[in-house]
């Protein structure tokens, strides 16, 4: 339970205090201990990998890695020159990425082990190993012995993505990995302030435990941190125990571990999930027999790729994920994973593997230790399964049950952002991106145990993610319609899953009260750019009960968005987008407990200004990709605060359905479906009511 905000600190500082430890007094300084030829050793993995460990299934993705450290630099982008600015720029970035500490220093020539030299600025970055209770947890088998690699996994992801977006700005930059370098990565750390000698081990301020360490060498002038002085005792104590550390003073991470939910089992998350009301079935009527199968081909995004939306969205959709130069670093680790999302089982089941809830444990276990935020497990509905792939051929269901990985899209990003500004892609992008990794590293593992296992990207997936975030019990359909929201991120999340006939324990759904709520709420279809999101009532849409939105609308604004990249308007506005301190928590507790205080909550939070642009939490730059090179937007940004008066627009609004029979079929691959909008509005306005629909099926 967080006690302080982070509204005021600037995301370059990161979760630990490190501005409040005592350095030298020149960045160029020698630190203590960086005299000796040899430094001493960081803290070890405690554990060793047993037979069941997960560790064999990093080996793809740690070469993938490692494999891109290089590259050519692109044209050189108008950016600020001002090193302080670069750096806090990158730490940003990096942090955004979750990095757990980042540093820029100086590399000596001492630091030099191998061919790529040159370079004389680096930037640093910090991985702590995951979390390990010392009583015996759920999935500990899996994940022991793979601490090390799992740290070594993110460093080497970090370090590759950090170094192209530098390249695509136009500076020459070199990825240093735990598996390739060609540096000595603990020194370069030493002299960036990151790690100090203390004793006989190389630690880092502010953690018990081990961790590792990744570098990016570049040509780029950035401002050195300094080094870390050598702390006695009451130093010591004042920088990294006192009261406002522990506490999490100034929005920093608390000190006092169960703050932090550190004291929770891994397979429990740090969410408490267990505290939300469960029910047997969803908070919206799905009338399963009446509920199509769709093809890839009918979704937003693929109609515009198959001329369904006319020359310009054609053209749209091709640079819709690589309009930024961050989220072009991102997109390209996500289609280098599809190789890895399947693969060949083991030939007999781990004889182990039989206890569906002990599976089912392991799993959100092994998913929590990769860096998913939430997970559920779930039987797959025939309806969840695409009809037809993208390429036109068809699906057969292949896998009884599923584990949803729910992503995190970063609270602190999204609190600069208006929604549909320049960073709205690269959020996107940075979940797809972990989410396809974490999905394909429990997919190998469960293969290895003897059963059948396909991970589900956005990049290529068999599956519908909606569904199966509903039947996973990690939310309820929300009034942005064809979205499920959860009760502690609101929207703020992407989905990966892994299909499996792994035994496992199906999760019961949740009821949090948001049906209720979203009545009551109308601000994501007041803040939408296009008018997409219903300010109406729920109609029966393909079967289901729902909150529709125009998905024509949607899809348009967010592939011809000329002053952003995509859109996320409404989950930058929506009332459950909060930050998880003390004081909301009991805001969330009201609107779950006390049905009476929602709509008196839903004016609350915009009197508040929960929605606006947080200017302290702004740190990318504003940066299109266009001819090859990192370009200033020449349209401007979106820099939307709210608007109180937009339900205006609710009286005039159309909303169009494409009920099944409208969808282009599943083999129409490269035959342009035109979209007979005057029909789709026809078809919203002659919709069944839910009530309707629960008299003719007589279900209450």
């Amino acid at each position: 339970m967080k006690l302080f905000s982070h509204r005021r600190r600037p995301v370059h500082l990161g979760p630990y205090p490190l501005e409040r430890l005592p350095r030298l007094g020149a960045a160029g300084a020698r630190p203590p201990g960086a005299d000796s030829e040899r430094l001493p050793p960081r803290p070890a993995e405690a554990e060793s990998p047993g037979p069941r460990s997960a560790t064999h299934a990093y080996g793809p993705y740690r070469d993938l890695f490692d494999g891109q450290r290089l590259g050519n630099a692109a044209a050189e982008a108008p950016v600020p020159a001002d090193p302080v600015e670069v750096s806090n720029n990158l730490k940003a970035g990096l942090y955004f990425l979750d990095a757990d500490m980042v540093g820029c220093g100086l590399i000596g020539e001492d630091a030099w082990t191998g061919e790529h030299r040159g370079h004389r600025y680096a930037v640093v970055t910090l991985i702590a190993f995951s979390r390990k209770l010392s009583k015996a947890c759920p999935g500990d088998d899996w994940i022991d012995g793979t601490r090390q690699i799992n740290a070594d996994l993110r460093a080497a992801e970090l370090a590759v993505i950090t170094a192209s977006y530098i390249r695509n700005l136009g500076h020459d930059a070199v990825a240093h990995t735990p598996g390739g370098t060609d540096l000595d990565l603990d020194r370069v750390a030493l002299q960036a302030g990151l790690v100090e000698v203390r004793g006989s081990e190389l630690r880092a301020p502010f953690l018990k435990g081990g961790f590792t360490l990744s570098v990016v060498s570049t040509d780029w002038e950035l401002a050195p941190d300094r080094p870390l002085a050598r702390r006695g005792l009451l130093s010591a104590l004042r920088s990294t125990a006192s009261p406002g550390w522990l506490l999490g003073r100034g929005g920093t991470r608390a000190g006092i571990g169960r703050l932090n939910g550190d004291h929770r089992p891994l397979h429990m998350g740090r969410y408490p999930m267990e505290r939300i009301k469960r029910v047997d079935e969803p908070t919206t009527l799905i009338i399963e027999d009446e509920v199509p199968r769709v093809p890839v081909r009918a979704g937003g995004f693929p109609r515009a790729a198959n001329g369904d939306m006319g020359p310009k969205f054609l053209a749209d959709v091709k640079v819709f994920a690589w309009k930024t130069p961050q989220a072009q670093a991102y997109e390209h680790q996500i289609d280098a994973m599809v190789a890895y999302q399947d693969g060949q089982r083991a030939p007999a089941a781990d004889p182990d593997s039989g206890d569906p809830q002990r599976n089912t444990d392991a799993l959100k276990a092994l998913a929590h230790h990769l860096g998913g935020d939430m997970a559920g497990v779930c039987r797959v509905p025939t309806y969840a399964w695409y009809s037809h792939r993208g390429d036109g051929t068809p699906i057969e269901p292949y896998h009884p049950n599923a584990l949803v990985i729910l992503l995190d899209q970063g609270y602190e990003t999204m609190e600069g952002a208006s929604g549909d500004d320049w960073v709205s892609g690269a959020q996107s992008m940075r979940a797809y991106m972990r989410g396809a990794q974490i999905a394909g590293i429990i997919a190998a593992h469960i293969r290895s145990l003897g059963y059948h296992a396909r991970s589900h990207t956005n990049s290529d997936s068999d599956v519908l993610h909606i569904p199966l975030v509903l039947h996973a019990g990690l939310g309820e359909l929300s009034r942005i319609g064809e979205l499920v929201l959860n009760p502690f991120v609101g929207p703020r999340f992407k989905s990966v899953v892994v299909t499996t006939d792994m035994p496992v324990t199906p999760d019961r759904h949740i009821d949090f009260g948001l049906q209720d709520f979203c009545s009551k709420c109308t601000k994501c279809a007041r803040e939408c750019p296009c008018a997409a999101i219903p300010f109406g009532d729920k109609v029966m849409f393909n079967g289901a009960e729902m909150w529709k939105p125009d998905v024509e609308r949607c899809t348009k604004y967010r592939l011809g968005n000329l002053r952003g990249s995509a859109c996320g308007r409404c989950m930058k506005t929506c009332p459950f987008n909060i930050e998880g301190v003390l004081a909301e928590r009991t805001l969330l507790w009201a609107a779950i407990k006390l049905p009476f205080t929602r709509r008196w909550l839903a004016r609350l939070d915009d009197r508040v200004g929960n929605g606006s642009i947080n200017p302290t939490k702004k740190w990318w730059w504003d940066l299109e990709w266009r001819d090859g090179r990192a370009i200033v937007p020449p349209k401007g940004t979106n820099a939307r605060n709210l608007d109180p008066d937009g339900d205006k627009v609710a009286a005039r609004q159309q909303i169009a359905l494409y009920t099944a029979d409208m969808l282009p079929p599943g083999d129409a691959v490269g035959v342009p479906v035109k979209l007979v909008r005057k029909e789709a509005i026809a078809r919203a306005e002659d919709a069944e009511s839910p009530s309707a629909a629960r008299s003719r099926i007589g279900r209450r």
